[in-house]
């Protein structure tokens, strides 16, 4: 064993993120801020998630991001349109059109973490996470086509992913942090 403190390395939950550009990212949480300050919820970066939380030792989440990222290419993302969940952590949120590669990329990632879902994958974009009525979500999913009438449509490419700590528990956010970036088609 490298690190004999490894096996002593408590688990903790990880997501892996996709992220947009950073033109792309910029927008994005000015429309976040937009809806934050009508609707409320806590602050967050703008993300595609591609793995949901799962439970791993630090050093083994990190080599199983880079062990994922080391076979992906830079990929194409369009968002198809805006919607509203049900649920905290998918309140109003931007749909992500399934495309092959989008789905391949989490159906990869997911491999490398031993990840299984019971739901089917939705690729999405979250704006906005909170407990909001179905009437706010809705006035709220309205507001995104109000304030960014271009957002529908929208394509980027994603080329890098990223490892966060993310404790569902916490609805604050204040415990999630960005734990690894990789960046793909890169010997990262």
């Amino acid at each position: 064993m490298e690190n004999p403190a490894a096996g002593d390395q408590a688990a903790e939950w990880y997501s892996v993120w996709a992220l947009p550009p950073e033109d792309v990212g910029a927008r994005l949480k000015r429309l976040m801020a937009d809806l934050r300050s009508e609707f409320g919820g806590p602050e967050f970066e703008p993300h595609i998630t591609v793995v949901g939380a799962i439970r791993l030792r630090p050093d083994d989440a990190v080599r199983r991001l880079r062990s994922a990222c080391a076979a992906l290419s830079p990929y194409p993302a369009r968002v198809a349109s805006a919607a509203r969940g049900t649920f905290f952590y998918q309140c109003v949120y931007l749909l992500i059109d399934p495309s092959p590669e989008v789905m391949q990329t989490s159906a990869h990632c997911c491999d490398h973490f031993a990840y299984k879902n019971s739901a089917a994958y939705m690729p999405h974009l979250s704006l906005s996470y909170g407990d909001l009525t179905d009437e706010e979500k809705e006035k709220a999913r309205q507001r995104v086509e109000e304030l960014d009438k271009e957002i529908c449509g929208l394509s980027f490419q994603v080329s890098s992913l990223a490892l966060h700590k993310t404790d569902t528990e916490d609805k604050s956010l204040k415990s999630w942090e960005k734990v690894e970036v990789c960046y793909l088609g890169s010997d990262n």
